[in-house]
């Protein structure tokens, strides 16, 4: 499994457009196993190679930054995909009415610190990406939030495990939800694991 995506790896503008729509299908597909919702407004998509790679392709292809943006995309993007021993996700507040979605996020500073995987006695607690501030001075989260869960070798066989019942949660005190991860999700993020 691939976990950093290089130049080589990209492909110009014009032989992208000959299969993106292909492509963007594929991950349409792909992505549907990779989502999971928790509480009224909170959406985890885990990433991947894939979701990255597709990511960075949209991005040069609605930018056309060229090699300066290249480095930009590589350089945001690759930590997001799985390393072989964590799952990523990006966690986004969906809140369509505008003040709503300011009331909410007020409420929800430090909600980055609060995010976790539970199964089998084990809590894997998620570390934001540490390329921003995802709680600004005044108290108001973010919208949208990257976070790691890093695993031990004993968490990554639990987690595996058939059957195995994994708990998304997040314990902030003014979000306070969980979900259960679908069987389905929990086996294909299996495969993120080396």
């Amino acid at each position: 499994m691939k976990h950093k995506i290089t130049a080589s790896d990209l492909l110009a503008n014009a032989d992208y457009e000959k299969i993106r729509a292909e492509k963007r299908a594929a991950l349409r597909e792909i992505k549907k196993n990779r989502r999971v919702s928790v509480g009224p407004y909170a959406t985890f998509y885990f990433e991947s190679y894939d979701t990255m790679w597709l990511q960075i392709q949209e991005m040069l292809r609605i930018e056309k930054g060229g090699d300066a943006q290249l480095v930009d995309e590589l350089r945001a993007y690759n930590p997001m995909i799985p390393n072989g021993r964590e799952l990523t996700a990006t966690v986004m507040f969906e809140i369509e009415d505008p003040m709503r979605r300011q009331q909410v996020l007020s409420a929800l500073g430090g909600v980055e610190h609060t995010i976790e995987l539970r199964f089998e006695g084990e809590i894997v607690k998620g570390t934001a990406e540490q390329d921003l501030d995802y709680t600004s001075a005044e108290g108001k989260a973010s919208s949208v939030q990257f976070v790691h869960f890093p695993f031990t070798s004993a968490q990554v066989l639990k987690f595996i495990a058939p059957q195995q019942q994994v708990v998304v949660a997040i314990t902030h005190a003014h979000y306070g939800h969980m979900a259960l991860m679908p069987q389905n999700i929990r086996l294909e993020l299996a495969k993120d694991f080396d």
